[in-house]
């Protein structure tokens, strides 16, 4: 693993762990903290599909909101703008599966950012 493509990372928001990849798809476990959210963003070159497994979010697909509980899933479209948030008092967690041709932490155009991570 490289800093495009770590295992473990600590952000901003809270954390991710790459749980499983291969060729066009990997795995990860999120947990995004209570009252954080990460950027507002699109990627180029992956689609992903969210399954939130502890505590609730607030997914923005395209400026439209969506309040997610466990056990519910979104599908996350190449080229959208996407937003997760945990609007609860307890940590957030959701699994994320992405496929796509290039899967590097570095296919993240930024659109907002609480942590002033903007490109740009």
């Amino acid at each position: 693993m490289d800093d495009k493509n770590p295992i473990h990372d600590e952000r901003p928001w809270g954390t991710f762990t790459v749980l499983d990849e291969g060729p066009g798809y990997k795995v990860k476990r999120i947990v995004v903290r209570p009252g954080h959210r990460l950027s507002y963003q699109v990627h180029r070159r992956r689609q992903e599909h969210w399954v939130v497994v502890a505590g609730s979010a607030l997914v923005v697909l395209d400026g439209v909101d969506h309040e997610l509980e466990v056990g519910d899933t979104i599908d996350v479209p190449v080229e959208t703008a996407h937003r997760i948030a945990n609007p609860g008092d307890v940590d957030m967690v959701f699994i994320e599966v992405q496929r796509g041709d290039y899967l590097g932490e570095d296919d993240i155009v930024r659109l907002q950012d609480d942590y002033a991570r903007v490109e740009g």
